[in-house]
């Protein structure tokens, strides 16, 4: 293929990366009211049609995320500036040290990034098998302990969708829900081996006023370590969970 006929490609190429990168930047400078997708539009100079394409996109992605009809910036954002240095406010890394202290496992921090939840912040403990669990990688909310609790509390169309993702099976579907709406009841979600055989995963979420819950915190740990103290454990994970819940976001 000549030089010219491959032109035109990267040209649209071109557009759509200025075109992604500038509803970002909107976006973002929009903080915090968001904008709606007409609004968002007429800032862009482009249509609706080709803006609500790409918007839909980063929501996915977790770069947007989408709230009563306004775009605001995803949790995806923060990652990505969490990679490069930037740490997770203080009260809740001293949650976590506090947290794996009292328990002797590997405390995580795990955030919600369009379908997938990543581990942002973690604190080891002292023994010499442990679980050490990669930080700033996507993870599949199932059935990942963190995972089970965004799940639990996501919008419901949004989670039967993913639902229907990760099985063609309406009984399977059926089971996994009714173990959801334990985790809603309870704020805790077990991954009892699920993953991995080896390892088990308590998580509760943190609830804040008004806000989707898009963090979790918990414990991991071998397996049988694990369930001979899941009880003391799963009340551990749930009051650090209320007790960054109350006290909200701190720097």
């Amino acid at each position: 293929m000549s030089s010219t006929d491959s032109t035109p490609a990267r040209g649209a190429e071109h557009r759509t990366v200025s075109r992604v990168m500038a509803i970002l930047e909107v976006i973002i400078a929009s903080e915090p009211e968001g904008l709606r997708l007409g609004e968002l539009s007429d800032a862009i100079g482009a249509p609706k049609s080709s803006i609500h394409g790409y918007a839909r996109g980063l929501v996915t992605t977790g770069y947007l995320r989408e709230h009563e009809g306004r775009y605001l910036q995803g949790p995806a954002v923060s990652t990505l500036l969490a990679i490069g240095g930037q740490q997770v406010p203080v009260g809740y890394h001293h949650a976590l040290e506090q947290l794996s202290k009292a328990c002797d496992e590997t405390a995580i921090l795990s955030i919600l990034v369009g379908n997938s939840a990543i581990i942002v912040d973690l604190v080891e403990p002292t023994q010499t098998i442990r679980a050490s669990p990669p930080m700033h990688q996507r993870n599949p909310l199932w059935p990942v302990s963190y995972g089970k609790c965004f799940l639990a509390f996501m919008e419901p169309r949004r989670r039967d969708a993913y639902l229907r993702r990760i099985t063609d099976d309406p009984a399977e579907r059926d089971r996994i829900a009714e173990e959801l709406v334990t985790v809603h009841d309870t704020r805790i979600g077990y991954n009892r081996g699920e993953r991995n055989p080896d390892l088990f995963g308590v998580a509760s979420p943190i609830l804040l006023q008004g806000k989707e819950v898009t963090m979790a915190i918990g414990l991991a740990g071998p397996a049988a370590r694990m369930d001979a103290q899941l009880d003391r454990i799963s009340k551990s994970v749930l009051d650090a969970a209320e007790r960054l819940s109350t006290a909200g976001v701190r720097e």
